[in-house]
């Protein structure tokens, strides 16, 4: 004998099982919303990660990596033409720079490594020298830079070793691009970068972002406090002597490559007259302010960044300053050319 489908009964059984299979998947759909703003909400920072890279990989960089004196050094490679290296800042990685390589990319080949002990790159523990970071940069360089000078862009602490380099291998440097570069004392001792808590954070984020910049929400700072107590900064921190033996206090003088330096102005860690400072003491220099703008115009400004840049690799290198005529003073898209 053969069920009638037409039947109330079996329409009323197949209804039922239709509706708890809805409930059911919805069910599933709610707990899979929930498990991933969970997951969020406890890991910002790796998800941006994960996230910039990817950006790098969309923009046509492959991933690739290289046995050095510190480890395995990975690195972003793609596009052709005169040689850009970019060098991200201390506890960042090469992802840091992903709002910038498209444009550079339209004219440039462009290296982008994670600085030793960061990202992928090797050591991934214990104490970190900038001894160490430096080395892995600079055979990198050699190994990948190519024949010609290359261009050095570095934010932060990538602009410091990117001054370092200069300093040591000045006719492998074609100029220096430094964005809020390191390199230097600073003015601002009370302001860590390895937050105790969500207030310090929330405090040292003031400072590194403009006023107007929207403020980051206290899960992000919760997850800044427990990365920046066993990452890469507390990593160098350890061995904080070694930081302070590769200072360029009082050897600015001997960079004789072209610098451009690139000024969030609203940085408080390192100040307008923190970058005066620098732009004093180096012999071929050039300022450039981004308003609005604080420590890291890469994540914070991306977009103005982008226009600075190519705006200053435009133009003919900064020269000497006993050469130097009014036209430097010109201004630009993004703020004021000083220098």
């Amino acid at each position: 004998m053969g069920v009638d489908f037409d039947s109330p009964r079996a329409l009323r059984t197949s209804e039922g099982w239709v509706l708890k299979a809805v409930l059911a998947v919805l069910g599933l759909i709610v707990l899979l919303v929930v498990a991933g703003t969970l997951y969020v909400r406890a890991n910002p920072l790796a998800l941006y990660v994960k996230s910039a890279r990817g950006a790098l990989a969309k923009a046509g960089l492959e991933l690739e990596s290289l046995d050095t004196s510190a480890g395995r050094l990975a690195y972003w490679t793609g596009g052709s033409g005169p040689t850009v290296v970019l060098l991200h800042g201390a506890g960042d990685q090469a992802g840091a720079f992903q709002g910038v390589v498209g444009q550079l990319l339209e004219d440039h080949r462009v290296l982008i490594p994670d600085i030793p002990g960061h990202g992928e790159s090797e050591p991934a523990e214990g104490p970190l020298e900038m001894t160490v970071m430096y080395a892995g940069v600079a055979e990198f360089l050699d190994a990948e830079g190519g024949d010609a000078p290359v261009t050095l862009i570095g934010s932060s602490m990538g602009g410091w070793i990117s001054l370092i380099h200069a300093l040591h291998r000045p006719d492998d440097v074609a100029r220096v691009i430094g964005i809020n570069a390191g390199g230097l004392r600073g003015d601002r001792p009370d302001l860590s970068l390895m937050p105790a808590d969500r207030e310090a954070a929330r405090t040292l984020m003031q400072a590194l972002r403009d006023p107007s910049s929207e403020p980051l929400p206290d899960f992000v700072l919760d997850d800044l406090v427990q990365r920046s107590a066993e990452g890469p900064i507390a990593r160098m921190v350890a061995k904080w002597e070694d930081l302070e033996a590769h200072l360029l206090e009082g050897r600015l003088g001997e960079i004789d490559v072209p610098v451009d330096l690139i000024w969030g102005e609203s940085d408080q860690l390192l100040s307008l007259d923190y970058a005066e400072r620098m732009r004093a003491g180096l012999p071929r220099a050039r300022l450039t302010l981004i308003e609005k703008c604080g420590h890291h115009p890469a994540n914070e400004c991306p977009e103005k960044l982008a226009e600075s840049l190519d705006r200053v690799l435009a133009m003919a290198p900064p020269p000497p300053a006993a050469d130097a005529t009014d036209g430097d003073d010109e201004s630009v898209a993004t703020g004021e050319d000083v220098g």
